[in-house]
């Protein structure tokens, strides 16, 4: 019974984090669902994935509604033996999003245990970073792995927390369970900015036991380190493997181009280049945003209200031009106030007022060495959020292996998103352990600082232009230039900051008069600690419900059909036989045609690379013969009134045909440059290197080829040819997985016309055979099983370890 009541605390906790997470997204409670924009493209993408899995209760790892036929391993794919995944599964048993809420919970309050912080303040410690408000815009946004992984990122740390203070057995354990939920979240950038921040822990802690001459237990600790990290990829060994074969082809690749769509040269060939990478780079002054929420305007779309100088500018405009001014309301409830320069910004990433003074207080207060590798890694998290605007971005994009292949660098700041709300609650602990002295100085020295950042912010209102770079586009519709709605724009914006100034000195202020109440014993710690954290709460949640609420739910069945099909889509559907179709508006940016058809667009953060490039280099120059040969029979396009109408092609290729001849190039270039006139029903282009009989055949008017039986990973065809041939098939090469025979015996196909199928087809009748049988997924899943076997019996005998261990100190106790 004594030990129960051990674990009452955390039994409470654990309760608590289920209502906060159910009660902040309660719509779900009524059987809601969050309408996320991500997942619905996700949604289109994965739909012949899921009504395959669905209609034959198996898996497919090749699907053909999107980008012309690409493997699913990032689509949501499952594999057998995935034993980490069915963990994180049992994990997340609320519904969305509320599930990845309460990881975000769980996790801070056990990564705050090993920092030896009190059941309630490491309560209120993983509400403030739960809150935080970045991390509640992601699942707005659907950016759910990217959620995901974070939510993991306190379990990891605090495995390697406990390891480096030479709790060998449980941090081991930890370790190599969190790392291995870590990787199954499948959002490598999130762990690879995880990992650089370890990297600086170990720094810390490595300096530390050098300092002390304990190498041979820094030894030891980085033997478990590699241990854990390794059965962690083992654990997830079949999603790396695929996932790093299917990388090579996909557009986080090097390009094997080297001339640019217009015909010049490629200053570089890397899969992305330094400007699209640091496309969105934080500026400087915008990091204020952290501590004020609003201070470069929030994001893109505000609700600024009817009282709003922009609302009463177009109201008035409106009216001026004998229009109805009811469309005012719609531009003042998703007005244009950020003025930032990043692209796009849904919300601002707050981390929060309280939170921030009790993380500076923490460096007065706390004597424990962590605070210095927490402050680290959130400075250079920071730092590195600037992207193009500081010079380390640049340093790492050319130095650090990897680095380079990850866009939206803003999002490195989740790491001092991380480190604050440790710091805040290891300040907020240790300032109730220390003399009334040196609480009175902490408080005194912590609300001097801001006192006079927020002095500071105050007169550089009166310097700044509050001018967005979009501006001009609002504004293009306005007569006089727009100048007017530019003002009447500036001087809401100016009232926001002020606003949102206020807010932040009112918040500090009242965190700092909570603690001196305590200091001058008007309070006891205990209702100190809660009104503090009430405060934090508060702070944050009052935010996240500006961009997050009980408007982003809606009912289950639009978000699972999220799309509705129009007269056209209906029009091609009534087509049974197999093609494909391109969305020429957005198409290619967007899955909602692959939710009804085999599109030739779709919407993905790696794309096929060479889909791509014949987007940008052949279709896009309006090259048809590209989309023929792609057996794209209808095109999608709008008519007069904008609606969207079937344009069918008549000159498809179908989905096989046998050529005339065979055309070598030498490289990727020359190939790209054939294609632009070339005739891919009589000639199929290859590489030199391609290792064919013959080039040129026999044309047999009465040659057929046709496919028989189609599944996403299965195809079959029937020829019939009185010569030899060779056969273009209008499907995309991987060469990667997939098994071919000829009337069952086996056969290779090869690389043409740059991205799809040909085959060396000998005289006859005969049945051909394409199945997708991946050798990664079964080699992965081997492996998997194996790690899995060896993580349960390390888990099992560290219990057995640790109860004996128990037993043995009772009986020494007696």
């Amino acid at each position: 019974m004594k030990n129960f009541k051990n674990y009452v605390p955390h039994i409470l906790a654990i309760l608590g984090f289920v209502v906060v997470a159910l009660a902040y997204f309660y719509p779900v409670l009524s059987g809601k669902q969050i309408f996320q924009s991500d997942i619905v493209q996700y949604t289109g993408m994965a739909k012949e994935l899921n009504d395959f899995r669905q209609t034959n209760n198996e898996e497919t790892y090749w699907v053909n509604n999107a980008f012309g036929g690409m493997p699913t391993y990032q689509l949501g794919a499952k594999y057998p033996h995935n034993y980490i995944k069915e963990l994180d599964y049992v994990i997340r048993f609320l519904p969305r999003p509320a599930d990845y809420v309460f990881l975000y919970f769980i996790g801070f309050y056990l990564l705050l245990l090993t920092y030896k912080v009190k059941p309630l303040k490491a309560f209120i410690g993983a509400l403030l970073f739960g809150f935080s408000t970045y991390l509640i815009v992601i699942l707005g946004a659907g950016h759910n792995a990217k959620g995901h992984a974070i939510a993991y990122m306190p379990l990891v740390l605090a495995g390697v927390h406990l390891v480096f203070r030479k709790k060998y057995l449980l941090g081991g354990i930890v370790t190599m369970i969190a790392a291995a939920l870590e990787i199954s979240a499948n959002h490598f950038q999130m762990t690879y900015y995880l990992l650089i921040f370890l990297v600086i822990v170990t720094i810390y802690y490595s300096v530390h036991y050098i300092k002390q001459k304990d190498l041979s237990s820094l030894l030891k600790m980085f033997g478990i380190f590699a241990v854990a990290g390794i059965l962690a990829i083992g654990l997830n060994a079949t999603n790396l493997m695929a996932t790093s074969e299917y990388a090579k082809f996909s557009t986080r690749s090097d390009s094997e181009l080297t001339i640019a769509p217009d015909g010049s040269p490629k200053e570089s060939t890397n899969a992305m280049t330094h400007e699209y990478i640091t496309e969105y780079s934080y500026g400087i002054f915008e990091t204020f945003n952290l501590l004020v929420p609003r201070i470069t305007g929030g994001g893109n779309g505000e609700n600024i209200g009817t009282n709003s100088n922009t609302y009463k500018y177009v109201s008035s405009f409106l009216q001026s031009q004998g229009y109805d001014p009811a469309p005012a309301q719609q531009f003042a409830d998703h007005a244009p106030t950020y003025w930032g320069k990043q692209p796009i910004v849904a919300a601002p990433a707050y981390i929060g007022a309280v939170v921030l003074f009790l993380a500076l207080l923490c460096f007065f207060v706390d004597n424990r060495k962590a605070k210095y590798y927490l402050g680290t890694g959130a400075a250079v998290s920071i730092a590195l959020s600037w992207g193009h605007n500081f010079f380390l971005t640049d340093f790492l994009i050319e130095n650090l292996p990897l680095y380079n292949k990850f866009r939206a660098i803003t999002s490195i700041q989740v790491i001092a998103e991380l480190c604050f709300p440790i710091l805040a609650v290891l300040g907020l602990q240790a300032f109730f352990k220390v003399s009334k002295e040196e609480q009175f100085k902490a408080i005194k020295m912590s609300g001097i600082v801001f006192a006079g950042i927020l002095v500071l912010l105050f007169v550089l209102k009166g310097m700044m232009d509050f001018e967005g770079s979009n501006d001009s586009y609002y504004a293009q519709v306005f007569q006089d230039g727009g100048s007017g709605f530019i003002s009447a724009l500036v001087d809401d914006r100016k009232a926001m900051y002020t606003k949102d100034l206020l807010r932040t000195l009112l918040f500090v202020a009242l965190t700092a008069a909570v603690l001196w109440a305590y200091n001058k014993e008007k309070l006891n710690a205990k209702t100190a600690v809660i009104i503090v954290g009430l405060l934090g709460v508060v702070d944050l949640v009052a935010i996240d419900t500006n961009y997050v609420n009980k408007d982003n739910f809606v009912s289950k069945h639009q978000v699972e059909t999220p799309f509705q099909p129009t007269p056209a889509d209906q029009q091609i559907l009534s087509d049974k036989s197999q093609f494909r179709v391109f969305e020429q508006q957005g198409g290619f940016s967007s899955a909602r045609s692959s939710f009804f058809h085999h599109s030739l667009g779709g919407y993905h953060a790696a794309k096929p690379k060479k889909v791509q490039d014949l987007f940008d280099y052949q279709i896009a120059q309006q090259n048809l013969e590209v989309l023929n040969m792609l057996n794209v029979k209808y095109i999608i396009g709008k008519n007069e009134e904008g609606a969207d109408i079937p344009l069918q092609n008549p000159e498809a290729n179908g989905n096989a045909w046998f050529v005339n001849n065979i055309q070598k190039v030498a490289h990727a270039d020359e190939m790209m440059a054939a294609m632009k006139s070339f005739k891919s029903k009589e000639t199929a282009l290859v590489y030199n290197s391609v290792n064919v009989p013959k080039t040129t055949f026999v044309a047999d008017s009465l040659a057929q080829i046709q496919l028989t039986n189609y599944q996403p990973n299965k195809l079959e065809y029937q020829t019939n040819n009185k010569e030899d041939g060779f056969a273009v098939f209008s499907e995309i090469y991987y060469p990667k997985g997939w098994n071919i025979s000829i009337d069952g015996k086996p056969a290779e196909m090869v690389e043409v016309n740059y991205i799809l199928r040909g085959l060396n087809i000998p005289a006859g009748n005969h049945k051909i055979v394409f199945s997708f049988e991946p050798e990664v997924v079964k080699t992965g899943s081997t492996i998997s099983l194996i790690t899995s076997l060896i993580a349960l019996f390390i888990v099992v005998a560290g219990i057995f370890f640790a109860t004996r261990n128990k037993n043995e100190e009772k009986v020494l106790n007696i």
